[in-house]
């Protein structure tokens, strides 16, 4: 099975064997960032060879470091979190080429519908370093909405695919495959998104990307509604008219990650099976620097 890696917003995409790791397949997409642009990362993203390649395109970033990890508190900042400098390996010339950082190290509690409590460590590196304008509690629930990401995924196995796995029997046929999915899916979500700009300060989670999908469908089936006509209203077009028409509900609460029902690997297929439906929870964070480092993480 293959596997993908997404930066940001840049619509551009690296996949290939598992074998590789994501880290390469990330390398390879530092050149599709903008200065305007945050990249936010799992652990396995601190290394300090990328976070330089993305401070190098002008970017920003905030990932999340692994417990291994362990900096040295130079700057202790108002909001708790602080500044260190990370070391890559000494190079002849060019010495350790430091990286000045600000960490920001916090207990996270979410609490869910069903009473269940879970609590971590969580230890976060940012290139964003004025704790004025980006305190350290909202880069915290910035990076906990970095789960959002997880619906892409959701939308492409669960509701494109419908749970089916992928069909061709080739590396070459398999990559043509996955590039046709994920044109499908961004067109689908510029449609939506083209859509929700007539409404002035819709939320784009109310967009449903199944509702989309659908209509989409019925206009190869019947080939109608193709080809709008020139009116501003008209230009939305029928998938676009569709999402709105059939929009989500407003203020939703937060969801956990949705889980495989038959699996605990996020890798493997889903089986014909859709995710398992996610429980709504509440969301706690306490600022505090973990002097004796991260334990190790729970992969539940």
């Amino acid at each position: 099975m293959s596997r993908s890696t997404r930066i940001a917003r840049a619509e551009a995409a690296a996949f290939g064997p598992e074998s590789d790791g994501e880290l390469p397949y990330a390398v390879r997409l530092l050149d599709r960032l903008e200065a305007n642009m945050l990249v936010l990362a799992d652990a396995g993203f601190d290394a300090i060879g990328f976070l330089r390649g993305i401070h190098a395109t002008g970017a920003q970033f905030l990932v999340r470091s692994s417990a291994t990890r362990r900096p040295l508190v130079q700057d202790r900042l108002p909001d708790g979190s602080y500044l260190t400098r990370l070391s890559a390996p000494y190079r002849a010339k060019a010495g350790y080429n430091l990286l000045t950082v600000r960490v920001i190290e916090a207990w996270i509690t979410v609490k869910l519908a069903d009473g269940t409590v879970r609590r971590e460590q969580w230890r976060l590196i940012t290139s964003l370093t004025d704790p004025a304008l980006h305190p350290a509690e909202r880069l915290v629930t910035l990076y906990h909405e970095r789960w959002q990401a997880e619906t892409c995924y959701a939308s492409v196995k669960a509701t494109l695919l419908d749970g089916r796995v992928l069909r061709s029997g080739h590396p070459a046929d398999l990559d043509q495959e996955v590039w046709g999915i994920l044109t499908v899916y961004q067109a689908l979500i510029h449609t939506a998104a083209d859509a929700a700009a007539h409404r002035p300060g819709l939320d784009m989670d109310r967009l449903s990307f199944t509702v989309a999908l659908n209509a989409a469908r019925d206009q190869v089936t019947t080939a109608s509604g193709i080809l709008p006509s020139g009116t501003a209203q008209q230009l939305v077009g029928t998938i676009g008219r569709a999402v709105l028409d059939n929009l989500l509900p407003a203020h939703r609460r937060q969801r956990l990650k949705a889980r495989s029902l038959k699996s605990h690997s996020k890798y493997a297929p889903n089986t014909a099976q859709h995710p398992a439906t996610a429980q709504t929870y509440t969301l706690h964070t306490e600022i505090a620097i973990t002097e004796k480092g991260l334990a190790p993480r729970s992969h539940r």
